[in-house]
């Protein structure tokens, strides 16, 4: 039988498929199995949910720091003078980039009727900001119609939601702006304090945004903080930001000798080195997870093999070789990390497609905000599935699965008959 039988044929199948549904007094352990498959199904969903949640909360960050900051940034020498529009103008036809924009950026005071504040200004072109879409495209009150018209870029500017609100502003109000360095004496820079008008405020959904930043007419800003005929930078937006890296070099070559480059990861690197490393850190916690949880296998195949010895041995006398016992009993084991595999896959897949309704459905029984947009800035929990990771996850839960499925199927098929059988 055992020599004519192909391997993992149908009568080894369906002992396998017998044992595994026995009830405890056939010598089954059908409880201590669903125990395993319940416990692989749950540490598999979790592992996907937590995973496509961090995934998702980076896609968001990544989508409002690098929609607000720029991709890559050039600076030195290149922006002086006439040499600065030469360059943007040669960047721009590198393929790829979308947005190049001369700024100025510095701090400021900001004084409003009720309160006074430290501010980010950030100088940029009129038309540069209405390619910004993550500000362009969330302005919460009042318009970019003003923003540029008039002397030197005009006296209207674009202030952040929770500044504006901080400062006691709104559109169409005064605010002073006071620079620590933009007047020059005798005796060096002094301060500069001059009126502006709020034109219009803005909400990208990030607080570190909204309550620090505003945007000033590019020449405005060159009078106000004393940097004529210069900027600080050239802000590069390109199409695909995960390749900013990449594109140093032609970009680099198209500024030209004198200009020094930079990419988004290298200007705040601390923050996502950090953010890589809590995210591979928690990876390799659940996949630790998952691990543990398959190993409640081998406690169940053990009681198992001890539980049809005397199968096992009457198998062997009718001619089932060892390989035969030992997929037997792989088989069995291996179905219920399958199967919970296959279930914790599914359930982890669906709670990230039905996030939204789920958060809805536990807030409406709770009656508690679990998710509060005035904290987070997001109405829902994100979620995103990264399919690359999904599999790589069902690969390891069924790893682990085979392998501690493994060690009792072996010990089950060098089980000797003889003393199997000897006090039936």
């Amino acid at each position: 039988m055992g020599g004519r039988a192909p391997p993992f044929g149908y009568w080894e199948r369906m002992l396998a498929g017998r044992y595994l549904r026995a009830r405890r007094s056939q010598g089954g352990v059908a409880l201590i199995s669903v125990i395993s498959f319940i416990g692989i199904m749950l540490a598999v969903a979790v592992l996907i949910i937590v995973m496509s949640v961090m995934n998702g909360f980076r896609s968001e960050m990544l989508t409002r720091i690098l929609g607000f900051q720029g991709h890559l940034y050039v600076t030195g020498g290149v922006l002086d003078g006439p040499e600065r529009d030469a360059a943007v103008q040669r960047i721009l036809k590198v393929p790829g980039v979308v947005q190049a924009a001369p700024i100025v950026e510095a701090q400021a005071i900001a004084l409003g009727p009720t309160q006074i504040s430290g501010a980010i200004v950030r100088g940029i072109s009129p038309r540069d900001l209405r390619d910004t879409k993550l500000v362009s495209g969330n302005i919460s009150k009042g318009s970019l119609a003003e923003f540029g018209a008039g002397e030197y870029g005009g006296e209207t500017i674009v202030v952040g939601q929770r500044l504006a609100e901080a400062l006691g502003v709104a559109p169409g109000d005064v605010l002073t702006l006071i620079s620590p360095s933009g007047g020059a004496t005798a005796f060096g820079g002094a301060p500069l304090q001059k009126d502006y008008v709020v034109g219009a405020t803005f909400s990208v959904g990030m607080s570190q945004y909204d309550q620090a930043y505003i945007y000033m007419p590019l020449e405005q800003a060159q009078l106000f903080f004393g940097r004529e005929g210069t900027a600080d930078a050239i802000e590069i937006r390109v199409q695909d930001p995960d390749h900013a890296a990449r594109m140093k070099a032609a970009i680099n070559q198209a500024a030209g000798p004198a200009a020094l480059v930079t990419d988004w990861t290298q200007r705040d690197s601390s923050f996502w080195g950090a953010l890589k490393v809590e995210r591979n850190v928690m990876r390799l916690i659940l996949m630790l997870l998952v691990a543990i949880a398959a190993m409640n296998i081998i406690s169940g195949l053990v009681m198992l093999v001890k539980n049809k010895g005397r199968d096992i041995a009457i198998l062997r006398t009718m001619g089932a070789g060892q390989g035969s016992v030992l997929r037997i009993f792989f088989m069995a084991g291996a179905a219920v990390g399958v199967l919970g595999t296959a279930a914790g896959l599914s359930l982890g897949v669906l709670f990230c497609v039905y996030i939204e309704q789920i958060q809805d459905l536990v807030e409406w029984i709770t009656g508690a905000t679990v998710f509060s947009s005035d904290v987070y800035f997001l109405s829902h929990i994100p979620a995103k599935v990264d399919w690359r990771e999904v599999v790589v996850i069902t690969a390891w839960a069924l790893g682990m699965s085979f392998v501690a499925t493994l060690p009792p199927a072996w010990r089950a098929s060098r089980l000797d008959p003889v003393e199997a059988l000897r006090y039936e």
